[in-house]
């Protein structure tokens, strides 16, 4: 082999030789150099996340401290405003709500006593035959409302029919005397004449035919009208509460086939002892409650002689059956206002409304207009739409309208103060 050669195979093979290795350590050292960096920046990083952690403690400490004080004393304040709802001018004026100072009025004591519901007999119509007759058509059903002179039944009666006839005969004898006139007839037969036709009139007429019914049968001059049929008619408005027949019957003189009442005006009749009738007069205002129902009424009557069971005096109430919801036969409870005259504070009964514990209260204005409180009261009793109160001083200012209203806002601002 040349010698040259030789020398440059050695020379090439010594520096493949020492490259890797040179690279090694470069290699190396750049991965000890980077990860003393990263180590130096990992120890910075730390001790200012303990720095900022610390900080950020603090801070955070002192932020809680603040809210935690700024919360109680919120809380506190809605404690002090706790019961106590305010309303703008627009709220007050849109629901209608009215604050007034009330004073002592005028007030007539009570009488609570139990009543009956019966009928007006002075607006009750008993339908009844005069003579002996048999039923042969009905115009009218029970329960029906009925108009004064509507026909309700029809009859058939010998008496009638005989009647009937004789008033035909003397009103043509009447008519015939009266056109020849006095002069031509002498003053007896002209006389006699009219006392016929007016007693056939007035005969057939109490046995049971209106005058309508009698000036058709005479104007018609038809005999074969005189047949004994004829028609009793309602006496007065209302409706048609008894029947006391079928058809085809015999009804006796007397015998009542139909009632006609108007239950739009009732008879209340209360029991009271004669101790509290000595203060009751005709005239006083009462009322009826049935069903959490009141009805307005007034003393008609005052019995002059006790019950005989129930050792009470009877106080006669006269009702205006609204929406027809009173019947004779009900049992009611009435107060009865006596003559006795007593001062006290009354609001209008729907100013007083129940509280969350279940008392009675009105709403009070408090010294700034617009903050309205419930105030616990004493309810005496309800009078003709009136509540008489105890428990608040004369001049108080009450809401005597819209007091639901205001009541529905306190309590939605007593759910907000507990549910904070």
């Amino acid at each position: 082999m040349n010698t040259k050669i030789f020398f440059m195979l050695l020379f090439l093979g010594s520096s493949l030789t020492h490259l890797p290795i040179a690279v090694a350590t470069d290699e190396h050292g750049d991965e000890h150099g980077h990860k003393e960096e990263t180590q130096k920046s990992h120890d910075d990083h730390n001790d200012h996340n303990d720095h900022n952690d610390h900080g950020d403690k603090d801070d955070k400490d002192d932020h809680d401290e603040d809210a935690s004080k700024e919360s109680h004393d919120d809380h506190a304040g809605e404690h002090d405003e706790e019961g106590i709802t305010k309303l703008g001018a627009e709220q007050i004026r849109a629901a209608g709500i009215v604050v007034k100072q009330i004073q002592p009025e005028t007030i007539r004591s009570v009488i609570k006593a139990p009543g009956e519901v019966r009928f007006n007999s002075y607006k009750t119509a008993s339908i009844t035959p005069r003579i002996s007759a048999q039923v042969i058509d009905r115009h009218v059903m029970l329960g029906e409302v009925v108009k004064k002179g509507q026909p309700v039944i029809t009859l058939s009666s010998v008496e009638m029919a005989e009647a009937q006839g004789d008033l035909l005969v003397v009103d043509r004898e009447w008519k015939r005397v009266k056109k020849l006139g006095k002069k031509v007839v002498s003053e007896r037969r002209y006389t006699e004449a009219k006392v016929k036709w007016e007693l056939s009139k007035a005969r057939v007429k109490a046995y049971g035919m209106t005058t309508e019914q009698i000036e058709a049968l005479i104007a018609s001059e038809d005999f074969s009208r005189a047949n004994g049929r004829f028609e009793l008619v309602a006496t007065s408005d209302g409706t048609i509460l008894k029947e006391n027949y079928i058809l085809g019957q015999l009804a006796e003189p007397g015998q009542e086939l139909i009632r006609i009442t108007d239950e739009a005006s009732l008879w209340v009749v209360a029991n009271v002892s004669p101790a509290l009738a000595h203060d009751i007069k005709v005239g006083n205002s009462a009322s009826v409650t049935f069903n959490a129902r009141v009805f307005p009424a007034k003393v008609a009557q005052i019995n002059h002689s006790l019950d005989e069971i129930t050792r009470t005096t009877g106080i006669r109430l006269l009702v205006e059956n609204r929406n027809d919801a009173l019947h004779p036969g009900l049992f009611v409870n009435t107060q009865i206002e006596t003559s006795n005259h007593t001062k006290a504070l009354a609001v209008p009964e729907a100013a007083v409304l129940r509280s969350p514990d279940g008392d009675w209260q009105v709403l009070v204005e408090q010294d700034e207009a617009g903050e309205f409180k419930g105030v616990e009261i004493k309810l005496l009793r309800v009078s003709d739409g009136k509540a008489i109160i105890e428990g608040i001083k004369p001049g108080t200012s009450v809401v005597v309208e819209g007091a639901f209203f205001v009541q529905s806002e306190l309590a939605k601002s007593g759910f907000e103060i507990h549910n904070h």
